[in-house]
């Protein structure tokens, strides 16, 4: 099976038919849709919920285990949100699918630690939401690594990416990260701060650039400094990209999802012309 996303996203390996995802969706049109791009992409049959009773059956009916649910903000018999909140509290990764978006809409959407959220105000959002879907099923194969000395920074960044699915390691400084990268080649990304006590991040990264490429390794660091030109030196000192603090959620997670994306491009690259 192969994949390639409006963004850029590439998918190549084993079908996803067999994960359990739920559609919560009274619009005939969407549901039709959704249904047939999943399952024309990622040979996926979704189970449909027309409104929140349905919903509640779908849940109740079986004790097999929910991947993931897209769902409206909107329901029959749950116009006021109910049927997100009522995913969100059974802890089931939720992509929102709405047409309804303010500022105020978006926040109260990241503040339930949904997975995502997509519009349905282009023609291309069907694809968008089955790329965000194929994201989810396949993050996992994604090994990131947290590099902060801030014991609340590197919870609040694992929380982050947790949520979209991926595996993740954590070092409370440079040295700890060096040790992990060794042990752990499969580490595709590493997100690491900029001021550490033992090694900054400018010298982990330039020490990290001896042994290890950006073939193998993306780099993205963080800061919440007010210097502009930190962006500067750590491209030079061999990073991929770089985060001002606090981040906006959407762009972090665009950030994270185009290195990692470059990286399986480049893999893709070296091996066929290993091949």
């Amino acid at each position: 099976m192969a994949f390639i996303g409006i963004s850029g996203m590439q998918y190549s390996g084993a079908s996803l038919s067999h994960h359990r995802i739920l559609v919560a969706e009274d619009s005939n049109v969407f549901t039709s849709m959704i249904s047939k791009r999943l399952k024309e992409l990622f040979d996926i049959d979704v189970e449909i919920c027309r409104s929140f009773e349905e919903l509640e059956l779908a849940y109740d009916k079986s004790s097999e285990k929910i991947t993931l649910a897209i769902s409206n903000i909107n329901l029959p018999g749950a116009e006021n949100g109910e049927a997100l909140n009522y995913l969100v509290d059974l802890s089931i990764p939720t992509i929102v699918f709405t047409g309804t978006f303010q500022q105020t809409t978006r926040d109260q959407l990241l503040s339930k630690e949904i997975v995502d959220y997509i519009l349905k105000d282009n023609i291309f959002a069907v694809d968008m939401l089955a790329e965000s879907v194929c994201r989810f099923l396949t993050n996992h194969n994604h090994h990131v690594l947290i590099v902060d000395d801030s014991a609340t920074a590197r919870a609040l960044l694992t929380t982050r990416l947790k949520r979209y699915n991926f595996r993740v390691s954590t070092a409370e400084n440079g040295s700890a990260a060096l040790a992990l990268l060794k042990a752990n080649p499969d580490i595709g990304l590493m997100i690491t701060d900029y001021n550490m006590p033992d090694i900054d991040g400018f010298e982990l990264t330039r020490r990290i650039r001896g042994t290890i490429g950006s073939h193998q390794l993306r780099i993205i660091g963080v800061s919440s400094s007010t210097d502009r030109l930190l962006s500067a030196r750590f491209l030079k000192a061999g990073g991929n990209d770089f985060i001002m603090r606090p981040f906006i959620d959407e762009e972090f997670y665009c950030r994270v999802n185009q290195n990692l994306d470059t990286l399986t491009q480049i893999k893709t690259a070296q091996r066929r012309l290993t091949a």
